[in-house]
């Protein structure tokens, strides 16, 4: 197979080589990992070996550099779709942080109640799963020695 070296000036291999370690996202620095061994001489095939990634993966990324550089490179064009509970992220929080709720019934009935829209529990728990800061939290029985009993433990 034949190699790709890929040309970089000295500011782009600067930007890649600190991109493949620190970029915030992980996809980004996937994509800067496998430019930067294609830099360094490696076959496409074993750029993508290293990566964890499928060759045709390593063209598309080859392609991606040759059209639009480390731009075209860093772009990844995916997103999810968005809810309409998102637009009410920020009373949710509010409303959930003041009053607590124990299963996806309850927070379903406070999302209701508080934005009007009418969720079924499977679709409150994606959301809440998906949002940072909601998250359910399993709560237990604090133990207490068998000898005595649970205000004597509390006392101590």
């Amino acid at each position: 197979m034949a190699v790709f070296r890929l040309a970089l000036t000295e500011d782009e291999q600067r930007v890649v080589n600190a991109e493949r370690d620190s970029h915030p996202d992980a996809h980004v620095r996937r994509k800067m990992l496998v430019a930067w061994l294609l830099r360094c001489g490696l076959t496409r095939a074993k750029a993508a070996e290293i990566a964890g990634l499928s060759r045709p993966t390593v063209q598309r990324y080859v392609a991606a550099v040759r059209t639009g550089g480390l731009d075209g490179l860093r772009w990844w064009g995916v997103r999810g779709p968005v809810g309409d509970l998102v637009a009410h992220t920020t009373a949710i929080r509010e409303a959930l942080t003041a009053r607590p709720v124990r299963t996806a019934a309850e927070a379903t009935e406070q999302l209701e109640h508080r934005t009007g829209l009418k969720r079924q529990p499977t679709q409150v728990r994606t959301f809440l799963k998906a949002e940072p800061g909601f998250g359910w939290r399993r709560t237990r029985v604090i133990p207490c020695p068998p000898k005595t009993d649970l205000p004597d433990h509390i006392r101590e």
